[in-house]
């Protein structure tokens, strides 16, 4: 009887899109401002009927289905700062590309609850971000959430240390009512990303208030 390879294993959480939100674990920094890319995240999870759960030492991973599209959700469990070992890692694991890979992440040059969604471009100075160029390159599609930029006599601040303590504190109540409604119309953009493209959704959501 002649020989016959078996056949190779696919990926082992194949999907067509791989979504990850960015952040830091651990329950200290769960409501904080830098955290908001988890939040969407476990918005999506309920959408796609899956719930991400700790693989290995690099990320919590859940695999569901959005809008009749297979979608793999990602919550790092590094800090912002190492999230690049985490999505290189969940590449191989769902076996797609970065043009189908959508990063959700905060911005400090956005006012809070604004959102902006474009393919590709720079890392903009954010930590998590320079990481992914590290570890993956920079060609995914990015949905950034607006948490605004701290203030120091009323006008805006780049101190490392006031920028630091504004980004790993909980937002105000109102700041926070704003998000909360940003991270619903953030998991639309996704869903509009995946269906209709990266232009339809920046028509749709970039210069919704």
């Amino acid at each position: 009887m002649p020989f016959r390879r078996a056949p190779a294993a696919g990926p082992r959480f194949a999907a067509d899109w791989l979504i990850v939100g960015l952040g830091n674990p651990g329950e200290e920094y769960a409501r904080t401002r830098h955290n908001v890319g988890f939040w969407v995240i476990n918005t999506l999870a309920k959408r796609a009927a899956t719930q991400p759960k700790a693989v290995g030492s690099l990320m919590q991973i859940g695999v569901g289905t959005l809008q009749g599209r297979r979608v793999a959700l990602v919550k790092p469990k590094t800090y912002m700062n190492a999230s690049g070992k985490a999505v290189a890692q969940a590449l191989q694991w769902t076996g797609c590309d970065l043009p189908h890979t959508i990063v959700i992440y905060d911005d400090l040059d956005l006012q809070p609850g604004q959102l902006r969604v474009r393919a590709g471009g720079g890392h903009g100075g954010h930590n998590g971000l320079k990481s992914i160029a590290q570890h993956a390159g920079l060609e995914f599609v990015r949905l950034r959430i607006g948490i605004g930029r701290p203030s120091v006599g009323g006008d805006p601040s780049w101190d490392p240390d006031v920028v630091a303590e504004w980004v790993l504190s909980p937002p105000s109540p109102a700041e926070r009512e704003l998000l909360d409604a940003a991270v619903q119309r953030a998991a639309d953009a996704v869903e509009t990303i995946i269906t209709a493209g990266v232009e339809a959704a920046a028509a749709a959501f970039n210069r919704k208030a």
